[in-house]
């Protein structure tokens, strides 16, 4: 066994090692499914199109048995019927989880919570994890605690109160939590510099499912875009690296995904006589499907001007994972995806030339973009295959646990209720 969780930064103080069977139990049955420990996994908007990651860490557990609790619903592909929501739409109910996001109590919550008798609660993005950690401490109940990317970017370096708030809300989530994760060095750098203990603050890269090898799909797309149209995702530097090579090879060039730069964007486009087709948001099965069809994946990231920065992005090995190789950018996290002239390109943040230039480079050389991209599928295989990376959080969780059982935090539950 490991000395101290996998993934980086300093052993946490207290922390025990225990085997995979520490918690182990038998492996069929619906008594298996009954007698696994439960995670509450806490995200108050529950759950938006593009957080699919959070649902597939959660069912691939295999010795956890995840349940999931939010606030309010999502209407979205991968919210469904099962969740655990506290307020519906009624305006008593809405005034009510205003409140609730104000201050942080609830007594629904808590109580829908300790129905679910959990082991422990992982909440995804810093502001959630305050949201929760009162009612998690009110039941003497871990809290682990996933960073992702604006959470410690955007929404602490507002200006005025509404910054000063959200640093105090991080502050806070990481004093109560357990554990803090951080899906890159980046993220956990950052973590660090806004307060939080770098010996809890570990770093763990989600996983992505890998699809069954099959023989390669027939390209219908030259360049795909996945992602929120925002400014962090670079969309405006792609549209205008994919200008310059309108008359060269005039890329076919595929957009799913909608945000708040939507028009723009498709203004710009036809604009610029972009061969563009925007498909909208789209359910993850299909998206897959589109990037296995695609040559090249484009994730031209930026530090938007508010400071929001991605954490690392997922579909990076998303598409990894079904042999396309990415042209991105030395942003955040996105190295420790895609490594330079192995699984992809990588150029500057906002360096449109080189974008171009790398896009071009895959395009006009089959032999290489078809190398990377089977490299990409094999480093994707190694670090971040769902499985192995699920398997490696559940230890994380055993030993947050057994802390717990061990040393019971009643008193200081207590306290912060």
């Amino acid at each position: 066994m490991r000395p101290f969780p996998p993934g980086k930064g300093t052993p946490i103080p207290g922390w025990l090692p225990c085997s995979r069977k520490a918690f182990r139990t038998s492996p069929t049955g619906a008594a298996a499914m009954s007698d696994r420990p439960t995670v509450a996994i806490w995200k108050s908007f529950l759950l938006p199109g593009s957080e699919t990651f959070v649902r597939n860490q959660a069912n691939a557990l295999s010795r956890y048995r995840p349940t999931f609790l939010g606030a309010v619903k999502a209407q979205s592909a991968v919210a469904v019927d099962t969740d655990t929501i506290a307020y519906g739409t009624v305006p008593r109910d809405q005034i009510s989880f205003r409140l609730f996001r104000l201050t942080g109590r609830s007594r629904r919550i808590k109580k829908l919570l300790a129905e679910m008798k959990p082991a422990l609660v992982h909440a995804h993005f810093g502001h959630e994890g305050w949201l929760i950690s009162r009612a998690a401490a009110s039941i003497s109940v871990p809290l682990v605690v996933t960073l992702h990317g604006h959470d410690v970017t955007a929404a602490p370096s507002a200006p005025g109160i509404p910054g000063a708030r959200a640093r105090w809300k991080l502050r806070t989530a990481f004093d109560r939590a357990a554990v803090v994760i951080a899906v890159s060095d980046f993220i956990r750098q950052r973590a660090i510099e806004l307060g939080a203990d770098p010996r809890k603050v570990l770093v763990h890269h989600i996983g992505v499912p890998i699809p069954p090898k099959s023989p390669p799909m027939a390209k219908e797309w030259d360049v795909v875009f996945v992602g929120r149209f925002t400014e962090k995702k670079g969309i405006n530097d792609l549209v205008e690296a994919l200008a310059t090579l309108k008359t060269a090879l005039n890329p076919r060039c595929l957009f799913i995904g909608t945000g708040p730069l939507s028009e723009q964007v498709r203004d710009s486009a036809v604009r610029l006589g972009l061969d563009a087709t925007f498909v909208g948001t789209q359910p993850p099965d299909v998206v897959r499907r589109y990037m296995a069809t695609s040559k090249v994946l484009a994730a031209p990231s930026k530090t938007a001007p508010n400071g929001d920065s991605e954490g690392l992005p997922m579909i990076l090995p998303e598409s990894a994972a079904v042999n396309v190789p990415s042209v991105a950018t030395r942003h955040s996290g996105i190295p420790d995806a895609v490594v330079h002239e192995e699984t992809g390109l990588l150029c500057d943040e906002g360096d449109v030339a080189s974008l171009a230039r790398n896009i071009r480079s895959l395009l006009e050389d089959d032999v290489l973009r078809v190398r990377l991209g089977d490299q990409a599928r094999q480093r994707v295989e190694l670090e971040f295959d769902i499985t192995k990376q699920t398997a490696a959080l559940e230890e994380i969780y055993d030993s947050v646990v057994r802390r717990n059982l061990m040393s019971p935090r009643t008193a200081r539950g207590s306290a912060w209720d």
